[in-house]
């Protein structure tokens, strides 16, 4: 199983970090931004780095797009999966039309709203994960798996 993690850097990306008991022994690489946390964190791995700002950059949303149909077309992963942000948004609907399951996980410090990512992704996604039971109320069809910390 190829992995693609994508997220920006920050929280996101250490939401997705701490999975690492996951993706660790498989075949994986990640998208997130050209940023020093990012780029520390991630020394050893495989990376693409994806345009920012991203959230509501057209231009961006644009370029971001053409950068996911390039990679997802060369890597070929199985899994998508990404904790936010806005950058995940036309991994996961181009992934969706090349039938990759698809796995979000909402971010912890949104207890009782959604976040602008996890509306656009929701109804796209094979399993949509929240960290709260209290955000199955805006996101019925979502799997609590508890605090990833």
């Amino acid at each position: 199983m190829k992995i693609c993690l994508v997220g920006s850097s920050g929280g996101h990306l250490t939401h997705l970090y701490m999975l690492k008991l996951f993706w660790e022994k498989r075949d994986r690489f990640w998208v997130t931004f050209d940023k020093e946390d990012a780029n520390s964190l991630l020394h050893e791995e495989k990376v693409y780095h994806c345009y920012y700002p991203t959230n509501r950059n057209i231009k961006n949303l644009i370029r971001n797009t053409f950068l996911a149909a390039k990679v997802l077309k060369k890597e070929k992963p199985d899994l998508i999966i990404s904790s936010g942000a806005a950058v995940a948004v036309p991994f996961f609907y181009l992934g969706r039309l090349m039938k990759k399951k698809l796995i979000y996980i909402e971010v912890y410090d949104r207890i009782d709203k959604p976040t602008l990512t996890g509306r656009l992704v929701y109804p796209v996604t094979d399993c949509f994960i929240v960290q709260w039971e209290e955000q199955k109320t805006v996101y019925k069809k979502a799997v609590n798996l508890g605090s990833i910390f």
